[in-house]
């Protein structure tokens, strides 16, 4: 408990700021929404815009005059924020020991690295469900002025899980590579890195069917709005991957972490 305490409080400053990053960045998108809504003009000039370009960034299908085809359209930005947020907090919570020196006094305390790894993991299964509420609580507090039906509720809820699923695949890839890698680092960097391969593997794989085998590759297509909204929640196959994701990254961390020489 005490390292548990220990983790949160260091993580605290970093929550703020992405929180605050968040809670802007909704508020700004909500805004622009105001030129949308329930605007037959608007609604012409998507539908003017190449299919291909509507596949790129799943936007096809979208009406950006409703509540909830707008969210649609914007939750690849939550995505991709929260993506960013949860793959540095998987890396820097390992790394950062040895980073600021002290991992010599948190191994020198009577408790296994292991332990150790539990209360870091709980950190930041508590910080990526707190970014996932805020997330989904300010979207709904700068949309209250719409008309906010059932079916946003629905959406919002399937997204919801889908952002805090994201950010799990996100963490525990963070968590491996900080274990995996010796140099603490360079561990963040290509962590970061790897969130735009992804991104960029997403809108790859819609420009053509012969890269369609990437969406299986680049969580950004695991829960994509017009999947979350054709299906009314998740597609299984893409559920199962990023289970084995967050599974094999967790014990991955777990096996290679305890036994890699730190450097104090």
């Amino acid at each position: 408990m005490h390292i548990l305490k220990r983790e949160l409080k260091a993580n605290l400053k970093s929550f703020i700021i992405w929180a605050l990053i968040m809670v802007i960045f909704i508020f700004l998108m909500v805004s622009e929404f105001s030129a949308y809504y329930q605007n037959p003009e608007m609604e012409d000039i998507l539908d003017a815009l190449p299919e291909m370009m509507l596949k790129a960034f799943s936007m096809e299908g979208s009406n950006l005059t409703t509540t909830r085809g707008f969210l649609s359209i914007a939750s690849i930005y939550f995505y991709l924020l929260l993506s960013f947020y949860s793959i540095l907090l998987g890396t820097n919570i390992i790394s950062k020991e040895e980073r600021d020196k002290t991992a010599e006094f948190l191994m020198s305390m009577p408790v296994s690295r292991k332990e150790v790894l539990w209360s870091k993991t709980l950190t930041c299964l508590l910080n990526t469900t707190a970014m996932t509420l805020i997330t989904s609580l300010s979207i709904v507090a700068f949309m209250l002025p719409y008309d906010l039906d059932l079916e946003f509720f629905k959406f919002l809820g399937w997204m919801s899980a889908a952002l805090l699923i994201t950010q799990w695949i996100y963490v525990s890839i963070g968590l491996f590579f900080a274990s995996a890698f010796k140099r603490y680092k360079q561990s963040g960097k290509i962590a970061a890195a790897l969130v735009m391969v992804f991104y960029i593997m997403s809108v790859v794989s819609a420009l053509s069917s012969n890269l369609s085998f990437l969406e299986y590759i680049s969580p950004f297509k695991y829960f994509e709005a017009q999947k979350l909204i054709q299906n009314n929640g998740f597609e299984m196959p893409f559920l199962i991957i990023s289970i084995m994701i967050i599974i094999l990254g967790l014990v991955g961390t777990f096996k290679i972490y305890p036994n890699r020489d730190l450097n104090l």
